[in-house]
């Protein structure tokens, strides 16, 4: 049984359905929780207790659902506690940036159970591109050996405007008479779901990463872009339209360089992996003495964010000059975040942020100057522990807050 196949659930009535809900049920709560007794069971979703036990049974005849001996007595018999079987449910991530999309497919113990695969790719409107992303992914399901009907679903990080609730990107591949979503369910033949990158890399690091004991915090994405997520009041704050979390144009300087959303002197233009690049690019230019020259000796070759962050840490002058200034601005950013917003954490991501102190001291250097103390003192700034993975991890986050935590 498919128990997350929507068209299965239409098709039953009756009895049928509410067996196939509650089943559907067990399957999520033991997945959030673990391990539950039958007892404990029974009493959430109001069952009997032979009724329990013909579910549970039928779920282990299944194979989603395994014996895990005796739970701890509370006054009578020990009772007998249950939880999914290990590979039981897997969840696809597919993580798209401006270069390259990258893919992974996770158990239901949160493992990475094929390895993070990245293939290059360019971003825009082509919808060619989604066939491309799709056949990628079933090229990794059919290697691992996993049955399709296994799979819990699939989550897509895009950048841009994104609103979830309806499955449709307003910025890239960009469609017209069906969403985003639909177009990728269709072509997988699985539930999918659609999140702004930084959102869902906030979701990541409530339910997983450093913001898990958090209520109040910010994730910025420092890549080519600059990114962020809100965890407010402990859910992940998305707005009126869905669109909430456009921190990288905020205004920074007047009459500053046009940035893509067609505003001038956007954060964007002067403190992301773009403007870094495009700045380190000009330098090279004038022939400054630095080890980025490597990055463009040939044609073939294109400097990236995380090669200045290389370089940097190489002890190379002209890239910790980048990322200190870059820095200098984030923090002037950072600091009317802080004052509006007042969050006990902020969580720094990305290629961008693996630069650690080089970006982390000019940031704090700004908010000396740009934060009111108190408030700027009551947050904590950190650079994020999910590593290589963010992206994926991001993804499946969403497939689980959509379907498990729902």
């Amino acid at each position: 049984m498919i128990y997350w196949d929507s068209k299965v659930q239409n098709n039953l009535t009756g009895k049928d359905k509410k067996k196939f809900l509650s089943k559907k049920r067990i399957i999520k709560y033991l997945y959030r929780y673990g391990s539950l007794s039958g007892t404990d069971i029974a009493q959430t979703f109001n069952l009997s207790s032979p009724t329990t036990h013909s579910y549970i049974n039928e779920l282990i005849d299944e194979n989603f659902v395994e014996s895990r001996g005796k739970g701890d007595s509370i006054g009578g018999r020990r009772p007998n506690v249950y939880g999914l079987v290990k590979n039981a449910v897997f969840l696809l991530g597919i993580d798209l940036g401006q270069k390259r999309v990258s893919i992974a497919l996770y158990n239901n113990e949160l493992q990475n159970i094929s390895g993070t695969k990245t293939r290059k790719i360019k971003l825009g409107n082509d919808l060619a591109l989604v066939d491309e992303i799709c056949e990628f992914a079933k090229e990794i399901i059919q290697d691992m050996g996993i049955n399709q009907e296994k799979i819990l679903g699939v989550g897509i990080n895009i950048p841009g405007l994104i609103d979830s609730d309806s499955g449709i990107s307003h910025t890239y591949l960009i469609t017209s008479d069906k969403t985003l979503q639909q177009v990728f369910e269709e072509k997988l033949n699985l539930p999918a779901y659609i999140e702004n990158d930084s959102k869902a890399r906030a979701v990541a690091e409530w339910r997983l990463g450093l913001a898990n004991d958090s209520k109040n915090a910010l994730v910025i994405q420092l890549d080519w872009g600059v990114g962020m997520g809100l965890i407010l009041n402990g859910k992940l704050y998305k707005g009126n339209s869905g669109l909430a979390g456009e921190f990288s144009h905020v205004l920074i300087e007047e009459d500053g360089e046009l940035c893509i959303c067609g505003k001038r002197g956007c954060l964007e233009t002067i403190a992301s992996g773009r403007a870094m690049v495009k700045q380190a690019t000009l330098e090279l230019k004038n022939n400054t003495k630095t080890v980025l020259h490597r990055f463009v000796e040939d044609d073939d070759m294109q400097m990236a964010p995380e090669d200045i962050v290389n370089a940097a840490k190489e002890g190379d002058q002209l890239a910790i000059n980048l990322i200190n200034n870059m820095g200098q601005k984030l923090g002037k950013g950072i600091s009317y975040l802080l004052q509006i917003l007042n969050p006990e954490l902020i969580i720094l991501g990305g290629t961008v942020s693996l630069a650690n102190e080089y970006l982390l001291t000019p940031i704090n250097q700004s908010l000396l100057t740009y934060c009111i103390p108190k408030l700027r003192e009551d947050t904590t700034l950190k650079v994020s522990e999910l590593g290589k993975d963010a992206g994926v991890l991001g993804a499946v986050s969403i497939v689980l807050e959509r379907s498990i935590y729902t």
